[in-house]
């Protein structure tokens, strides 16, 4: 399991390798932060609910923003 994995697990959120790997590329790759029809897509991708898609992006970010040294909260600094 990824370290974000094991992460994510942390907050309750336990998703498969294959999971993690589309939810990583398109954090990487797509947007930290996607808009609604892009999330919706990821979650039909990932076979997870749009509310669960948007929990694993905010928490994504938070540890993105702490591994980064910024503060956990957005809105304090633009990322």
């Amino acid at each position: 399991m990824s370290a974000s994995g094991n992460a994510m697990a942390m907050f309750g959120m336990h998703l498969a390798e294959d999971q993690i790997k589309v939810l990583e590329e398109n954090f990487t790759k797509v947007s930290k932060h996607p808009d609604d029809a892009t999330l919706m897509l990821i979650a039909a991708e990932c076979g997870l609910s749009e509310e669960e898609t948007a929990k694993w992006f905010r928490m994504r970010n938070a540890l993105w923003r702490k591994a980064e040294g910024l503060p956990a909260e957005l809105g304090s600094v633009k990322d």
